[in-house]
């Protein structure tokens, strides 16, 4: 994900509010859908092409499934926004993007500034992701 493409949401309000999973998958008519810690994502693989927003909650920090379920639907081909809510840190952005989140709605206000120079502290990774970005080893023996 390009940082050009990276949202951090600041403000209280926001327009596309997604449905809850089940009530996504009951028919409801809307093209934004949110995840909780214990959803399944590859459920919502049949319907990609109609959905813009995946929200994915994080109701503590220390709750990795969130990436997990933005890893399974980058690899499955998902092109629109990934949005982690909730209890998100300043120093989890760099790897949540590198799984696949391009969009920020934490609870606690971060620091623009400081997430942009979060974001920039590593030119190097040591593992491929859904970003794309080649690992360090595969730099070095081609």
């Amino acid at each position: 994900m390009a940082d050009a493409n990276l949202r951090l949401r600041t403000d209280d309000v926001v327009a596309d509010a997604p449905v809850p999973l089940a009530e996504f998958l009951a028919g409801a008519n809307t093209a934004a859908v949110r995840l909780e810690p214990g959803d399944d994502a590859r459920v919502l693989v049949p319907h990609l092409a109609r959905l813009a927003l995946v929200e994915i909650g994080f109701p503590k920090f220390r709750d990795g499934r969130g990436y997990s379920a933005a890893r399974i639907l980058r690899e499955a081909g998902y092109a629109g926004e990934i949005r982690a809510q909730g209890d998100v840190l300043v120093d989890q952005i760099g790897f949540m993007v590198r799984v696949g989140f391009d969009s920020f709605a934490p609870v606690k206000p971060l620091d623009p500034a400081v997430t942009k120079l979060t974001r920039e502290r590593y030119s190097n990774v040591y593992m491929k992701a859904a970003d794309g970005r080649p690992p360090i080893w595969a730099l070095r023996h081609g």
